[in-house]
């Protein structure tokens, strides 16, 4: 399971609210609220409190020292991506992704977060397919394994090589940075290993983590002659699928029969301090073909080359603002969801709950 965190208001006295206070508040204990209902709302949703770490969500679990079988050292995180799953009914045109963006203004303001939307504001949707591979019982992702390709599109038309990614995603940091995703392929390819942090299952006021440690390469970086749909070719390519094969021959094909499109828009910049910056952006995944709406997703995503350079303060901003913003989208939040889980569940065969 993954890493729960928490969180409870203070009963402190407030400008609006009516908590009975623990001790005399003064002037520099007492803070202005969004008012009555507001500070009721999130006192429900935030109890049992745990100790938190120094640098809020920016103080992940150190990786124990090791090594892959060819003497290289485990990856180390370089991510930090913050991710909230929304329902897809509020997006129904460009303008209903900026209405999101509107949301954003007060809890940023309330957390000491800059927020802009500058140029953004101008900025085209950009376009992609994806498609999810997998066996018939779904193997791959029962056991945290994800196998994408993703075609970016321009102007209606497919731009570029088209991307294939494999990951493992999982909530033991330590066992997703040990499982070997790097490729045997001749070209080139890129790892990003990063930490998700989402929403608690259920109910809104908390984070959990999953850690997401991913290979990313171009269909031309493989054989021409490489059959993409044979999972005894995948697994000479990803040697940690070995071990989910069990007879010769076996094939993947396409989740749910589902091609997804991707509508993604850039949303703004936020602006935690110290350095520490990320562009937000929202996505709605829907059908290929009728356009049908199946989820939305508002994220950011911090990048980093160590560990330092995720200053403390800065951190417990970016955590103050994605708690209060879980209370401030909670009609738009579809809890206990990924985007890809929702893709796996299309045809009414759900796998196996890892995340």
């Amino acid at each position: 399971m993954a890493a729960k965190t928490r969180h409870r208001t203070s009963t402190k006295a407030t400008k609006h609210g009516k908590a009975k206070p623990k001790a005399k508040a003064t002037k520099k204990d007492t803070k202005p609220h969004a008012g009555k209902k507001h500070a009721k709302e999130i006192k429900l949703r935030r109890q049992e409190p745990v100790a938190m770490q120094k640098g809020g969500m920016g103080r992940v679990p150190d990786i124990k020292p090791g090594k892959y079988r060819d003497g290289m050292p485990l990856n180390q995180l370089l991510f930090l991506e913050c991710k909230l799953i929304l329902r897809p009914n509020h997006f129904t045109s460009r303008k209903s992704f900026f209405d999101f963006a509107k949301l954003m203004r007060r809890p940023a303001e309330q957390s000491g977060v800059k927020f802009s939307t500058g140029e953004f504001i101008n900025a085209p949707l950009q376009i992609r397919e994806v498609l999810f591979m997998d066996t018939a019982d779904f193997r791959l992702y029962n056991n945290a394994f994800i196998l994408r390709r993703r075609i970016p599109y321009q102007d209606g038309f497919p731009a570029g090589d088209p991307e294939m990614v494999f990951k493992f995603r999982h909530p033991d940091i330590q066992k997703a940075a040990e499982t070997d995703v790097r490729p045997n392929i001749d070209g080139d390819y890129r790892i990003k290993f990063k930490a998700e942090v989402l929403p608690l299952k259920d109910s809104l006021g908390g984070m959990r983590m999953l850690y997401s440690h991913n290979v990313e390469f171009t269909l031309t970086a493989l054989q021409q002659d490489d059959d993409r749909t044979s999972l005894d070719g995948l697994v000479r390519m990803f040697p940690p699928l070995a071990a989910l094969k069990r007879t010769a021959g076996e094939k993947v094909e396409l989740v749910g029969g589902t091609i997804v499109e991707e509508v993604l828009q850039d949303i703004g910049v936020l602006d935690f301090g110290d350095g520490v910056v990320a562009t937000a952006n929202v996505a709605l995944w829907r059908a290929r073909g009728d356009h049908r709406p199946l989820i939305g997703e508002f994220a950011f995503q911090i990048k980093f080359k160590r560990r330092d350079e995720l200053n403390d303060k800065a951190m417990k901003r970016a955590e103050a603002f994605f708690l209060a913003l879980q209370d401030e989208a909670r009609d738009w939040i579809a809890l206990g969801a990924t985007k890809t889980g929702v893709v796996y569940r299309l045809k009414g065969n759900p796998p196996k709950a890892h995340e």
